[in-house]
């Protein structure tokens, strides 16, 4: 057996495109599974309790909730990723402290060739194959956690939420010469919505080069394909 090929989703804030770029490729793979981390804390997180907080959810563990009966629910993200097709989705409730022990159990319960995780700080924990960070163009706020997971990253995607009419490579170029970016961004490549079918192309790639990985592992350790460790 081999390890499902593994494509995280990062962004530099809340409601860039993730969720919408993670349903266009679950529609491109049918057969791959999503995986969403939610972290949370033990008391209000400050926000609104009915849009994001999932203190009650918490336990001393992490929760993960599979299969479409445990997490199915319409316009929420988990939702969305079912409607898109995916095979399985698996919902990862956890504390800061819980984050690698939760994915890396989600990601053992994996049986397609292929997962999209969306989050950024699941970066800290596990290597993915393929990084993409999600970014307006005009770049906006960044997260810390983003900044450390652009380290990963493999590209940039443009999501081109409420400024559709933008030539959005260069309006994000200026961005990044102003905001003091460049560094972290380096020359990684960029993409946008136009350039979709080019980006599912190179993950279509990932699972041949996963599978010779793997097998060459296999014939130089003579054992099982642990999961993915931190880079």
């Amino acid at each position: 057996m081999k390890r499902p090929v593994i494509v995280a989703v990062s962004g530099f804030s809340s409601e860039v495109g993730k969720t919408t770029l993670m349903c266009d490729l679950l529609r491109a793979f049918p057969g791959w599974e999503a995986i969403k981390v939610t972290r949370g804390h033990y008391r209000s997180c400050g926000r609104d309790p009915h849009a994001c907080c999932v203190s009650d959810l918490l336990s001393d563990e992490p929760v993960i909730r599979s299969g479409r009966e445990q997490n199915y629910a319409p316009g929420k993200d988990t939702g969305r990723f079912w409607d898109a097709g995916a095979m399985n989705v698996h919902w990862v409730i956890v504390t800061d402290a819980q984050v690698e022990q939760g994915i890396k159990e989600a990601l053992a319960r994996v049986c397609a060739p292929g997962v999209f995780i969306e989050g950024n700080s699941i970066l800290d924990s596990i290597r993915a194959d393929f990084v993409l960070m999600v970014s307006r163009a005009s770049g906006g706020k960044v997260k810390g956690s983003a900044r450390r997971a652009l380290s990963h990253s493999s590209a940039v995607y443009l999501s081109n939420i409420t400024e559709e009419g933008t030539d959005e490579r260069n309006k994000f170029a200026l961005w990044r010469q102003q905001s003091g970016m460049e560094k972290f961004i380096g020359d990684l490549p960029i993409y946008t919505r136009e350039d979709l079918p080019e980006l599912i192309a190179q993950v279509q790639k990932l699972d041949v080069t996963v599978t010779a990985q793997v097998a060459t592992g296999f014939a130089a350790a003579g054992q099982s394909s642990p999961l993915p460790g931190r880079r």
